[in-house]
This record gives C-alpha cells, structure tokens and sequence, in this order.
C-alpha cells in the first residue's frame, strides 16, 4: 500500500467532517482515474472500497460514462445465459 502524504491545512480546509474524509478522497480519487481511463472499473471501485452496485451508482449520479469492453459484454450474455429458464435461445 502506498500513502499519498496530504498537508494538514488542507485536510483542516475541506468541508467535510474528519472521520468521512479517507473515504470521500478515495472515492474521488478512484472516480477521476476511471472517468480519465487511468483505471478499470474493478481496481477503481476496490479504492474506493465499494461494491460494484455502489460504484455503478456513484457513475450514474455524477453522470460519468460507463467504459463497457466487450470482455464485459462477454460476460454479462454469459451471466444472463446462464439465469435464463428457457435456455439459450431467448437470448440468441
């Protein structure tokens, strides 16, 4: 793990109280790398030590785009595949 040293004063400026600030800068943080491509929505959300449900829900509030690969494509027809009661073919 690698601490990001930040100055006293302004940790002391931000208006948010004490004990939310390590979460609010680690979610912030984990935001803006994913939103600028830096990270993938997996790393990005265990920064900001969240569910993906969570995350999901912090892109859609700040209006952020979803990067969507076809690997996860992939496996959310693989996830649907596997839960459909007809089988297959109603999701061909």
């Amino acid at each position: 793990m690698t601490t990001i040293a930040i100055p006293s004063d302004v940790l002391n400026s931000m208006k948010i109280p004490r004990s939310d600030q390590e979460h609010v800068l680690k979610l912030e943080l984990a935001l803006a790398l994913y939103q600028r491509g830096i990270l993938a929505m997996g790393p990005a959300r265990r920064l900001a030590d969240i569910s993906k449900r969570e995350f999901l829900g912090e892109l859609g509030k700040r209006k952020i785009e979803r990067h969507y690969t076809v690997e996860e494509l992939e496996e959310d027809v693989a996830f649907a595949r596997s839960r459909s009661p007809t089988g297959i073919s109603d999701l061909a």
